[in-house]
């Protein structure tokens, strides 16, 4: 078998920059009530799930202005604004590393702590559904990152040894499941998560654009970046 068994991915943030979009929405409902929502304040979350995530960011709202927002009001407020701010493409790099991958018969997979109502709809608009073998989210799991269960069960379906197999994250949670399950890792920090402490993936890139299926197999290989 060669040296490299699969590739899995996280979502938000490494295939799509949705990330943006969940936290510009929630800024921007901030900003009319005159609260500021800062990247320090936002960014500690990202990677992990909280049950009633939008209600905390609502109640948050609420605390700090004197203008009391209804749940309901905010929710559908915050949805329509990421509808509006969501990006269309796939992030630098994915699509053409994807395609390498699939040419060099590399099995690749998502797995995310998002929903599958949120992930499977998104890699479809992405047109990206035939390049991935399967796609593993909160669903599918007893336990969301940065306990490992989404890359272990991502292994599984592929029939792959996750020692063999490498992870792309852009968040501490998603290098602390990878590693866990252990896999090599590969950081690519999105602007939202460079504050994250990153130190324990294997290789840190700025984009996919710089990866390609020698550099993985390397990695897996010698343990070490190429």
């Amino acid at each position: 078998m060669a040296p490299l068994h699969a590739v899995i991915f996280d979502f938000d943030g490494i295939i799509l920059d949705s990330e943006t979009a969940e936290y510009e929405s929630h800024r921007l409902i901030f900003e009319r009530h005159g609260v500021p929502l800062t990247v320090d304040d936002w960014c500690d979350q990202i990677g992990v799930w909280f049950e009633e995530h939008e209600r905390r960011w609502c109640a948050k709202l609420n605390e700090l202005s004197d203008a009391a927002m209804e749940y309901e009001s905010f929710k559908s407020e915050q949805s329509r604004l990421f509808r509006e701010l969501i990006a269309r493409e796939p992030m630098r790099g994915i699509r053409e590393l994807l395609d390498a991958l699939n040419a060099a018969g590399v099995p690749t997979a998502v797995a995310s702590t998002s929903s599958a109502k949120w992930v499977v709809p998104a890699v479809a608009n992405l047109g990206l559904s035939d390049r991935f073998q399967t796609i593993v989210t909160a669903n599918d799991v007893a336990r969301r990152k940065p306990a490992p269960d989404v890359y272990l069960e991502a292994a599984r379906r592929l029939n792959a040894d996750p020692r063999a197999s490498v992870a792309i994250e852009d968040s501490a949670p998603g290098i602390a499941a990878a590693t866990a399950a252990g896999m090599k890792t590969i950081a690519i920090p999105h602007w939202l998560t460079e504050r994250h402490d990153l130190a324990a993936a294997s290789m840190r890139v700025s984009h996919a654009g710089e990866l390609t299926v020698e550099t993985l197999e390397h990695l897996i290989l010698t343990g070490r970046p190429k």
